[in-house]
């Protein structure tokens, strides 16, 4: 069963689209103008448009341009008189599915109908493959070839096929939290269901509720449709928080309801939905101190953490900076069409010695940002970064030098390196963040 969308002024045609199309087991909706069709449209979805090409408010070709903007996969099939054939070529050439020509036989639109949504499903299905595939792809090869790595594909190997609807995944910024999180959804049985991913940092407290379970129609001032929330979204999938720890208190408490009981009412709502989703969250904040300072719920807390991951940082597994370093650089090379063919030993000797506080992440902007910019085959110490060939760098706290660190404790070295790399910007946060490869808000908390 397919739920259309008939868009057409004449209310005669509509009746008798509807009454067709339902006999064939179809959900039909209607509407008489172009800013009708695009308000039901956002407000309900279809898989289906059967649109006219001439509407008393707006062109057709016009609604079919903005339909296309707000859902690029659902098929649109024109209806226009022989007269507008050349208004139908062009609809072809923004993307119509097919087109029909006034009047049409009844049987002949059925057929059309039938056979554009089939294709449609076929290629809704195509995609969905080469997600999956993508998917396990990324959650496979970025992870690394240490021991480490190893028992940590094996671990959201076995996670993945299990039963557990809520896993913890801890770790520093950049040590590829996402990627678990996306490995432990299309290495098991959810891969077909949706993989929805929030990051709990940017959203804000205000708006959180009803991006997480949704609202109805006449909820609040600019509700002027229902909203199907995340978790339901999600629903026979997998729900990935990121940034927990960000999560504000008000929120936590509905939230842990939710975890419960894998039941939500939508904001406005008088009735209970029910979903089957799972939940992975992740954070590079130690919750056990959050919940002492009072700042995260503890039970929410053991509910999250039924299964708990943790990633370790990129200098306790050094084995895997080289792999690591010869993935993004193939990858670098066909992203920006360059032909960089490796590193001097000198340049990788230094590439492995550096602490990479920002972990896999910083290491690939690093790549990223080398064979961008440099024209030579060969990557060498004069190429890399300053903070990394050892290069003077001036900071608030005084000039240093990365070959000379020893024994400075690691979270002097990074805060010193933050600072660096903020001066070098003229004190711009969202730049320095960006060069860090860290959020705002996480330099923020490093900064104090």
């Amino acid at each position: 069963m397919s739920t259309l969308l008939i868009v057409d002024d004449e209310s005669n045609l509509r009746r008798l689209l509807r009454d067709a199309l339902e006999a064939d087991g179809h959900v039909i909706l209607q509407a008489g103008t172009g800013e009708e069709a695009l308000g039901r449209f956002q407000e309900t979805g279809c898989d289906l448009v059967l649109l006219d090409m001439v509407l008393p408010d707006v062109n057709g070709l016009q609604v079919l341009k903005r339909l296309k903007r707000l859902a690029a996969e659902v098929p649109i099939i024109i209806m226009t008189a022989y007269s507008e054939v050349r208004g139908a070529v062009e609809a072809m050439r923004a993307q119509a599915a097919d087109y029909l020509c006034k009047p049409f036989d009844l049987d002949e639109l059925r057929l059309v109908v039938q056979r554009t949504l089939e294709s449609s499903t076929l290629a809704q299905k195509f995609r969905r493959l080469q997600e999956i595939e993508e998917g396990r792809h990324q959650a496979v090869k970025i992870t690394g070839e240490s021991r480490a790595a190893n028992r940590l594909r094996e671990i959201v190997k076995r996670v993945a096929a299990s039963e557990a609807r809520s896993v913890l995944i801890c770790g520093e910024s950049g040590t590829g939290k996402e990627l678990v999180a996306r490995g432990l959804h299309y290495d098991g049985p959810r891969r077909e269901g949706p993989l929805v991913e929030v990051n709990c940092a940017g959203i804000s407290e205000t708006l959180f509720e009803s991006e997480l379970f949704g609202h109805e129609r006449g909820a609040f001032t600019d509700a002027k449709a229902t909203k199907k929330g995340l978790v339901e979204v999600a629903n026979k999938g997998t729900l990935f928080l990121d940034e927990i720890g960000e999560m504000a208190l008000p929120l936590q408490s509905k939230f842990l309801r939710f975890l419960e009981e894998r039941r939500f009412r939508r904001v406005g709502g008088t009735h209970d939905i029910s979903v089957d989703v799972r939940v992975v969250s992740a954070t590079n904040r130690d919750l056990l101190e959050h919940v002492k300072s009072g700042k995260f719920r503890k039970d929410l807390y053991y509910r999250l953490n039924l299964i708990h991951i943790t990633l370790p940082p990129l200098r306790e597994r050094q084995e895997d900076i080289v792999p690591l370093l010869r993935y993004f650089l193939e990858h670098a090379n066909r992203l920006f069409k360059k032909a960089v063919r490796g590193f001097s030993p000198e340049a990788e000797a230094l590439l492995v010695a550096y602490p990479w506080p920002g972990n896999v992440r910083e290491l690939r902007n690093v790549v990223e940002r080398m064979v961008i910019l440099e024209a030579a085959e060969i990557i060498l110490p004069e190429h890399l970064p300053p903070e990394i060939s050892g290069l003077r760098l001036d900071s608030a706290s005084g000039a240093f030098d990365i070959g000379s660190l020893f024994p400075r404790s690691l979270d002097e070295i990074e805060t010193a390196y933050v600072e660096a790399v903020l001066n070098r910007v003229g004190g711009n946060k969202t730049k320095a963040a960006e060069v860090l490869g860290i959020t705002r808000q996480t330099l923020r908390s490093k900064l104090g």
